[in-house]
């Protein structure tokens, strides 16, 4: 019983029940490893729960069990732990084959049992190791100030000291030692010009030798942006007639500043006669820049082309570190656009200026949303924004999703009668709204299995409401609600989470010509042309 002593009987108890439940179904298809990494943390979370309790039982002064009792316990709790963890991991694969026949995918092979049990355990012990090293710490310190000062004042001071110094540690040397060597990374691969991207030798092209942006300066993401889109012929074997689309894109090394870039950007655009089609999309690109070919593709499809869109990038890192490092310079980034773009384009000719449109991605979205203030256009509005795959902290997203409509679903609400905002996706929804859709048009497209949509940490202690029946079609009805569990569920399908095109974080072309064609309305589409555009950008933009 030497094992029994080293852990916590209740410790034990509530983490294999956690370890459990992190077995069931979650929004997004899971492999054994990132699986294991999930279960290990729900271990840990339900370790510390049970050791909590253990420690308040004993605080409150409540009878306890001694001597052969107590062993005869220890017996009994562990038989029962090994029981629920081989039931639960027995039935692991059949849950994530739930998850995956919802996506259209094929049953996985099965859940590796053996590679869950070896990644949880060590995560557990890591997590484990690094708690006792936590309290061993405060006990050193307590100790230390427990010769100066009351016993509790010490306690108390001990352990503030002992978070300040772990703080410190993770913060200041293994989180920016990581930070350090992700930004190099990334950099270099900003900075990388492919050999098959050769600078553009059309003085109407951004970055070629008579525009205002060097083609070095351009990112990554922006030359891919540049080139790769479809041009006249390509629009013209679905439309019948094309213009050329015209694309401007500002890269991070254009300028020092955002405004300095937005200015940039704004001169580029007239210079290449942005203002002069009739129709304008102001793009927020995501953390590393990237602007998702399937969602500006479509729209240009769908104006045969005769559309101009802008474009400023704000990082080259991916959306969660830019959101965490660099969550201020992407807003102050959108809003210098804005304003740049929009001033220019609401001192123009009411009758002669295109309609303006924004978009955004992910992170994208979040500051695009965050780019404008309503009082500040509510006099001469833009036509509309999409948002597509919202993250959860999107503020106006948060605030009409709470406000929706009585009976409406969280995953697909209505608001107002959609007569400003609507949501959809592939099964529909921007149709639904009984008031017209007036001038200015809010889009919101997000799938019902998208985590960072729906991720909340309030899922710690609370179910969230899009998980109230009648469900999305895309999620499992297997998915529960489990206190602590949940949240870390939903927490690591955001970041190692895998879906097909067409669920979770993943939009396919199909779903933004959907909401483009709703929100735009293009005329001159049927089912049969709209039919033969996403096969077309199928073939276009495959993932």
């Amino acid at each position: 019983m030497r094992f029994a002593h080293f852990f916590s009987t209740a410790g034990l108890l509530v983490g294999t029940t956690f370890f459990a439940l992190s077995l069931t179904p979650s929004l997004i298809p899971r492999e054994g490893v990132v699986q294991g990494v999930i279960s290990g943390c729900s271990f840990a979370a339900g370790y510390g729960v049970g050791v909590f309790l253990a420690w308040l039982w004993r605080f409150m002064e409540l009878p306890a069990v001694h001597g052969r009792p107590r062993n005869i316990l220890r017996w009994v709790a562990s038989i029962f732990c090994i029981l629920l963890a081989l039931g639960f991991l027995w039935q692991a694969a059949t849950w994530q084959n739930t998850v995956r026949g919802l996506m259209g995918l094929e049953d996985a092979p099965g859940v590796r049992p053996l590679t869950i049990a070896l990644v949880s355990a060590l995560v557990f012990l890591v997590l484990l190791s690094i708690a006792r090293l936590f309290r061993h710490l405060f006990y050193f310190l307590s100790g230390k100030l427990e010769r100066r000062a009351p016993r509790r004042l010490s306690m108390l001071l001990g352990l503030l000291a002992a978070v300040a110094l772990f703080w410190a540690g993770f913060n200041d040397v293994i989180l920016t030692a990581a930070l350090k060597r992700v930004d190099r990374i990334y950099q270099q691969l900003d900075t990388r010009i492919a050999p098959d991207m050769a600078e553009p030798t059309d003085p109407m092209i951004p970055g070629s030798a008579a525009s205002l942006v060097r083609w070095q300066d351009m990112g990554h993401q922006g030359r891919r942006y540049l080139v790769l889109g479809p041009k006249a012929k390509d629009i013209a074997e679905v439309t019948g007639s094309a213009k050329d689309p015209i694309r401007v894109y500002v890269g991070l090394n254009a300028a020092e500043t955002p405004a300095a870039r937005a200015e940039l950007a704004l001169k580029e655009l007239k210079r290449v006669g942005g203002f002069e089609r009739p129709y304008l999309i102001l793009i927020t690109p995501t953390g590393t820049g990237w602007v998702d070919p399937g969602a500006i593709n479509s729209i240009e499809y769908l104006l045969g082309g005769d559309v101009a869109s802008v474009a400023a990038q704000y990082s080259y890192l991916p959306s969660p570190i830019a959101l965490m490092t660099e969550d201020a310079y992407g807003r102050e980034t959108a809003q210098a656009l804005f304003q740049a773009v929009y001033g220019h384009w609401s001192a123009l000719p009411r009758e002669t200026r295109p309609k303006l449109f924004l978009f955004g991605l992910s992170l994208g979205a979040l500051n695009s949303d965050r780019s404008f203030d309503f009082y500040d256009i509510i006099n001469d509005p833009f036509h509309g924004a999409l948002w597509a795959g919202p993250p959860f902290r999107s503020d106006t997203w948060r605030e009409v999703t709470k406000d929706r409509d009585a009976g409406s679903p969280a995953w697909l609400p209505l608001f107002r009668d959609g007569a400003v905002v609507r949501f959809g996706n592939h099964f529909g929804g921007y149709e639904t709204g009984s008031a017209p859709w007036g001038n200015f048009r809010l889009a919101y497209l997000q799938h019902g299995s998208d985590p960072i949509v729906f991720f909340e940490p309030e899922a710690a202690y609370r179910k969230p409401a899009w998980m109230a029946k009648p469900r999305a079609p895309d999620v499992s009805p297997d998915l529960q609600w489990y206190p602590i569990v949940t949240m870390l569920q939903l927490a690591m399908d955001m970041h190692a989470g895998i879906a097909p095109m067409g669920f979770g974080h993943s939009y396919a072309p199909a779903d933004y010509v959907h909401a483009w064609h709703q929100l735009v309305a293009p005329p001159g589409w049927d089912e049969a042309k709209l039919k033969l555009l996403n096969e077309k950008l199928l073939k276009w933009n495959p993932r």
